[in-house]
């Protein structure tokens, strides 16, 4: 491993739309420091928004897609993976098969609010819902998220119209506030660099799912030896040569 390469990145964003990378890109880039490098790929199929069950999954499929055309050499490995998503597909599996620390907006944003103390989140798209209680469920959160607003407008839509969304996002972030809790975390992708705009219209700290993930995964940082590889359990069959290329875990 060359120790004087630059710390590289990878940001997924696992939906097909080039705006919502962008907007990533945007907000994220500014905040990283000297000697880190941000890798930014979007997702190669899929849908351009994740607003289901069904395009959340096969965001899942984009994003380990994504992770093995970029994930680099045994020389110069990648330090850490942020999926660019408020919902975090693929979290489990990329964090089964990278030798480096994985993280999603949703789990990184969940972290910065539960030190604060009982949190509600602020989203778009209706379907979301149980999706997220399901996920927060599932890593330990469940009884710290005490509501979830959703505001019919996805994400999307939201990041297309700054005016509507200033004014549909200031009303369900004042409804979240009073359910107890400490802090409301502003989740989605398209939403980046929103709660710095919307602070001003609320009581109770605002986080930005963006940059909670990126805050969280750098303090994840990846040890100057790696202790784990790369790799999958299972061989692949009709996938691009990409995932065959990775080695079986725990291969030298």
């Amino acid at each position: 491993m060359d120790t004087t390469a630059p710390r590289r990145y990878l940001l997924i964003n696992p939906n097909t739309n080039p705006l919502t990378t962008q907007r990533l890109q945007e907000v994220l880039q500014p905040q990283v420091p000297p000697g880190v490098q941000l890798l930014v790929q979007t997702a190669r199929f899929g849908a351009p928004y994740i607003a289901c069950e069904a395009s959340h999954a096969v965001a899942a499929h984009a994003c380990l897609d994504a992770w093995t055309t970029h994930r680099g050499s045994p020389d110069q490995p990648l330090d850490g993976v942020l999926i660019g998503c408020f919902g975090d597909p693929g979290l489990f599996a990329l964090r089964e098969v990278s030798g480096s620390p994985v993280t999603g907006l949703a789990e990184a944003s969940f972290i910065r609010a539960a030190a604060l103390g009982p949190f509600a989140i602020v989203t778009g798209g209706e379907r979301w819902k149980p999706m997220l209680q399901r996920l927060a469920n599932g890593l330990g959160y469940g009884n710290q998220l005490r509501h979830i607003e959703t505001v019919a407008p996805t994400g999307a839509a939201l990041q297309a119209d700054p005016d509507m969304a200033i004014q549909c996002l200031s009303q369900a972030c004042q409804n979240a506030a009073q359910h107890g809790v400490a802090s409301i975390i502003l989740g989605g992708a398209g939403l980046a660099g929103y709660a710095r705009l919307l602070q001003a219209h609320c009581d109770l700290p605002l986080i930005d799912s963006a940059q909670a993930g990126w805050e969280v995964l750098l303090q994840q940082q990846a040890p100057a030896a790696p202790t784990s590889h790369d790799g999958f359990f299972a061989p692949w069959v009709g996938l691009p040569p990409a995932f065959s290329q990775v080695p079986a875990k725990g291969d030298d």
